[in-house]
Parts: structure tokens; C-alpha cells; sequence
């Protein structure tokens, strides 16, 4: 695992490389939802704020995905289909980037904790606070 305690640059993106964008960890925690949409992506949740997510290129490739109460932006790349991040609905505003969508690092860098996303509204608590207290 590497050193939860300093910052890590890292980037990633999507599988064809028409998405990519940079984000700053600060923490080494992320959350694996069983709920229908992030187990069928195989989405790995890692909670980043704006000010350390950047969209290096492919916003034009990206498209918007949403259901239920539309408030979580489920974007992924028009070209491979690739869900890299999203805009959740726990965080608005912030960015969830999905872990294994990341160059530098893995999985098993991080701690990964269990969310049950099947019965998100009496969960959600657990996750609104911030990541790095769940």
C-alpha cells in the first residue's frame, strides 16, 4: 500500500484514452457499492473533491447517464463505454473516480471498505460524512 500519508498525483481514464483526467489522493480508502449499477460496472468509489480532480482531455467524449432521482451523473466515454468517474449523488459536487480506472496505482493500494448500495437510503449516511471517518 503506499503512504497514506502524504498526497499522490496520479492519472487515469477510460480504456480507449479519449477520456483522461488527473486527481489528487489524500486518502487511501475506497468503497466497493453492491448496488445494481456499481456492480455491474465493477465501479471501486474513490471520493475526490473539485479542487483536486482535473479533466486533462475528452469532455466532448463523454456521456451522461442517469436514473432514479438524476441527481448522480454516471458519465462514461461514448467511444469504449468506460465509467472512469462520475459525479455521485452522496457527494454533488464532488467527483468519484473509479479505482480501477487509475494508471499509477491499484486496488491494493487502498484500503476497501463495503458499502450496501441495495438499500442506499438507510446507508448513505455512512458514506456523506467525510471519506476518510467511514
Amino acid at each position: 500500500m503506499i503512504n497514506s500519508q502524504s498526497s499522490v498525483r496520479v492519472q487515469g481514464g477510460c480504456h480507449c484514452g479519449a477520456v483522461r483526467f488527473e486527481a489528487i489522493i489524500d486518502q487511501f480508502e475506497a468503497i466497493d457499492c453492491n448496488c445494481s449499477i456499481c456492480r455491474k460496472k465493477g465501479f471501486i468509489h474513490l471520493l475526490v473533491p473539485p479542487e483536486n480532480f482535473t479533466l486533462i482531455k475528452g469532455e466532448q467524449m463523454l456521456t451522461t447517464y442517469t436514473f432514479n432521482s438524476h441527481t448522480a451523473q454516471h458519465t462514461f466515454c461514448s467511444i469504449c463505454g468506460i465509467h472512469s468517474f462520475y459525479h455521485p449523488r452522496s457527494h454533488p459536487g464532488w467527483f468519484d473516480v473509479n479505482v480501477n480506472c487509475l494508471d499509477q496505482v491499484t486496488r491494493s493500494d487502498f484500503e476497501i471498505k463495503s458499502f450496501d448500495g441495495q438499500n442506499w437510503e438507510k446507508n448513505v449516511e455512512k458514506i456523506k460524512q467525510s471519506p476518510s471517518k467511514n
